[in-house]
């Protein structure tokens, strides 16, 4: 059983847990990390202690601005734990469990869940806004309240979570690990299987070789396709790329690879995915796909970037240009797919982590992001780093 977190009372009697927070207070300006306190789970909620994040681009991306999001904010939306406390009505989880935090919940009642498309789930739009799922805040110090990341701020030593945003995983599997599922593995391979589905014998071109590109190779190499080629700007990321199954490299900085990928084809890609989130590269993923392929964007561009394509192409080449969200994952099915995947030895996890970190280095673990000295890197907190 996990060990209880040191707590205080209010002068009302509520219950407040302490913790250590990785806070951001001001776009572009370092990462606070600091002593924090919350709230105890509440009706259908669930206190996690933390053993994992995974420093994801998306977080980056709120650092900056790119993906708005209410301030001050405890960051963090990829991350595995252990249950500490369950809050009222929770019949899910128990106290003990390990668990991988979903950043998309799964409310199991709205139009798009009863469709099958959990990923759109209405619900979102809720912790969109910084607050849990009845529109309050658990994180606060002293009276000032504090932002919730996409409802699970996985960057903290604890975090209280909406039961469905949640899954239980067996305890043999090392959270450290465990933690990529929640954000990167299951955009990447889900864009290939769910929202693609791509065919056996495919060639396939990856715009981007960062975390969710390279687990786009993955999803590619699970699908059988006979041609996986991996474009980027940095050697090291395309080096990473090979190691996770790319049959052909190219440097952006140095060839045409709208060109390259076509001269290597014989016309353009079956499925073209672009991974960063960059107007003209969308265009150039679009431009390397072969009449009737199809173009998938994961990458999550800044507001009012735009990407230009000839429109009469999409009639006259019967091309498909669709966005994929959370890897069009129903997370209570793909994510134990992935699980099982990876007890099989066909998904690598290990193998992404190439930097752990603890929860102090979070600037220099972004800055390493922002090198692409990583295929991913993981906050691990010390008193857990063997889970």
């Amino acid at each position: 059983m996990p060990s209880s977190p040191e707590q205080r009372t209010t002068n009302n009697g509520q219950s407040l847990i302490k913790m250590k927070a990785a806070v951001l207070y001001e776009l572009n300006q370092p990462v606070v990390v600091e002593e924090l306190e919350l709230e105890k789970p509440k009706e259908r909620e669930v206190l996690v202690k933390m053993v994992a994040s995974g420093v994801c681009h998306s977080d980056l991306s709120v650092t900056n601005g790119t993906i708005p999001l209410p301030l001050p904010i405890v960051l963090g939306h990829e991350g595995a734990g252990i249950v500490e406390e369950v809050g009222p009505g929770v019949t899910a989880v128990k106290p003990g469990d390990h668990v991988i935090l979903s950043w998309v919940p799964n409310c199991g009642q709205c139009s798009f869940c009863a469709m099958g498309r959990s990923y759109l789930c209405e619900a979102r739009a809720l912790t969109r806004g910084g607050t849990m799922l009845d529109g309050t805040r658990r994180i606060r110090k002293g009276t000032k309240e504090y932002n919730h990341m996409l409802g699970v701020s996985t960057m903290a030593t604890h975090t209280v979570v909406p039961e469905i945003s949640l899954v239980r995983i067996d305890p043999d599997i090392p959270l450290r690990e465990a933690a990529l599922i929640g954000c990167g593995v299951m955009t990447g391979v889900g864009a290939v299987i769910n929202t693609a589905k791509v065919e056996p014998g495919s060639r396939v071109a990856v715009f981007g070789a960062g975390g969710v590109g390279l687990n786009v190779i993955q999803g590619a190499v699970l699908a059988s396709a006979e041609t996986i080629i991996a474009v980027d700007l940095l050697d090291r990321k395309l080096q990473f790329a090979k190691q996770f199954g790319a049959t052909h490299l190219i440097n952006a900085s140095r060839e045409d690879p709208v060109q390259k990928i076509k001269d290597l084809t014989g016309g353009g890609v079956d499925y073209a995915f672009e991974a960063i989130g960059h107007g003209a590269v969308i265009t150039q993923a679009y431009q390397a796909t072969r009449r009737g392929g199809t173009t998938v964007v994961i990458g999550v561009a800044a507001p009012g970037v735009q990407a230009s394509i000839p429109a009469n192409t999409l009639v006259l080449e019967e091309k498909t240009l669709k966005g994929s969200y959370y890897g069009s994952a129903r997370v209570q099915v793909d994510i134990p797919r992935l699980i099982r995947l990876y007890k099989s030895g066909r998904l690598k996890l290990g193998e992404l982590i190439s930097n752990t970190y603890p929860l102090e280095d979070i600037n220099k673990a972004f800055e390493d992001l922002q090198k692409g000295e990583n295929a991913r890197g993981v906050l691990v907190h010390s008193q857990a780093i063997h889970n």
